[in-house]
């Protein structure tokens, strides 16, 4: 089997997924990157974009608006502003979140978030 880490994903109103990971690709500001076990401590921010969480045999396709991770000693939390499972979605409804976000992106003038969100919906679509 595997090292694992413990992964928690939580955003306002939950905890979404706490579970053992083997590996997280996650969208930090900086560019992405990905954690693994025994990973040095780090804290960053994210940007919209799509965490890949590996569980065993399934990864986990993860929608984040934005937020924080910290990477510590054995874990590795997500504090995402807003959050979905791509993989767990209705199509339809994964769409109609994506457009919502994107409007009110667009109304911040917030040009680099905008532009991340575009390819996070590229990706998504790649996928589906």
């Amino acid at each position: 089997m595997a090292e694992t880490f413990k992964f928690e994903l939580v955003s306002p109103e939950r905890i979404e997924i706490s579970d053992a990971a083997e590996q997280v690709v996650v969208p930090g500001t900086e560019g992405n990157f990905t954690v693994l076990p025994g990973h040095e401590k780090r804290i960053s921010t994210l940007r919209p974009g799509i965490i890949d969480a590996t569980f065993g045999d399934s990864i986990k396709c993860i929608f984040v608006q934005g937020g924080l991770v910290d990477v510590g000693a054995g874990q590795t939390t997500v504090l995402a502003e807003h959050s979905f499972v791509v993989d767990a979605g209705d199509p339809r409804q994964i769409e109609a979140e994506l457009n919502a976000i994107e409007k009110a992106l667009s109304a911040d003038d917030d040009v680099e978030a905008l532009d991340h969100l575009k390819r996070a919906i590229a990706d998504i679509k790649a996928r589906g």
